[in-house]
């Protein structure tokens, strides 16, 4: 099968289209034909610094599927061939740039039936997080407040979480993203360059503060986003640099979650289900081939995207 591979950790051009074995089935697993998966940042964290994640080369990049199942392994009874399903794979060395993909069957939900699979294949990693974040972690519920910092890959889809939760949302980004973010659910949005947040934030919750704050941005944002907390608010982190004196929290008897995804077909069925109940779409900012994949990395790196890159095989 084709697949993209590199061979050493470096800047996109290390990435290379090239021919390898196809994956089998093992018990629990299935596989599946790839009809597209898309590029997130964590790609390029990999690409450039894999050791840091505990990874050597050769590697497949590539943590979300959307496609059809080719074949099962033993053991798997609620998946058959020909299903049509949706997934993030594991931070793993065998990751979806490729033209199959075997993965452990308790991570694989059927596709959202309104959805293209190109359209699916822009949603696992980054929809899984920002509901992670925002209802496992945060517990954010109806009529609170919540401030997220960035509006572009999980960003996006946590504006729709909070919404869909009937929370108020502010949302902080790139002003090209204000009209999509308005359009997805976020009442207030504000300009990463601006930094007026807090203004912001203390006018929409009568003063009282953000009862959730989601920062997928990482750096300084968190510290600098204590002022706009409430009091006995929460804080979640997908960043693993946060940087600054985060221990004005506990003025405010405050939460500060670190957080990294964990997969499972039972969040993902859940996904699905706002999917096509119309509350939760992807924003796709263009589609590419999987030879084209070095250059959807420097797309990523470079910024200012309008939603997801999505590559098909």
């Amino acid at each position: 099968m084709k697949a993209i591979v590199l061979d050493s950790f470096g800047p996109a051009d290390v990435l290379e289209l090239r021919d390898v074995d196809q994956p089998e089935p093992g018990p629990g697993e299935i596989l599946v034909k790839v009809h597209a998966t898309s590029v997130n940042p964590v790609d390029a964290k990999i690409r450039e610094r894999g050791s840091a994640y505990a990874l050597e080369p050769p590697i497949i990049l590539g943590y979300d599927v959307s496609g059809v199942i080719e074949a099962v392994g033993d053991g798997v009874d609620d998946l058959n061939e020909g299903d049509e399903v949706f997934y993030t794979p594991e931070l793993n060395a065998h990751g979806a740039y490729a033209e199959y993909h075997v993965a452990r069957a308790e991570n694989v939900a059927f596709k959202p039936q309104s959805l293209s699979h190109e359209e699916a294949a822009a949603i696992p990693l980054a929809a899984c997080t920002a509901w992670q974040a925002l209802i496992d972690r945060a517990g954010l519920q109806a009529a609170e407040t919540v401030l997220i910092h960035g509006g572009g890959g999980v960003g996006h889809f946590a504006v729709q979480i909070a919404y869909a939760a009937g929370a108020q949302v502010v949302v902080v980004g790139n002003p090209d993203m204000e009209d999509a973010l308005l359009e997805l659910g976020a009442d207030e949005f504000v300009d990463y360059e601006d930094d007026a947040f807090e203004d912001t934030v203390d006018e929409i919750s009568g003063g009282l503060g953000a009862d959730v704050i989601l920062d997928t941005v990482g750096g300084h944002l968190l510290a600098e986003s204590i002022p706009s907390l409430a009091r006995y608010g929460r804080m979640v982190t997908i960043v693993g640099d946060a940087t600054g004196d985060l221990g004005k929290a506990y003025r405010k008897n405050a939460a500060i979650y670190p957080m990294m995804m964990e997969r499972g077909a039972a969040m993902l069925d859940r996904i699905a289900l706002l999917v096509d109940n119309g509350q939760l779409r992807p924003l796709i900012d263009r589609t590419m081939t999987l030879e084209d994949a070095a250059d959807a990395h420097r797309l990523i790196e470079r910024g200012g995207l309008e939603g997801k890159i999505v590559l098909t095989p």
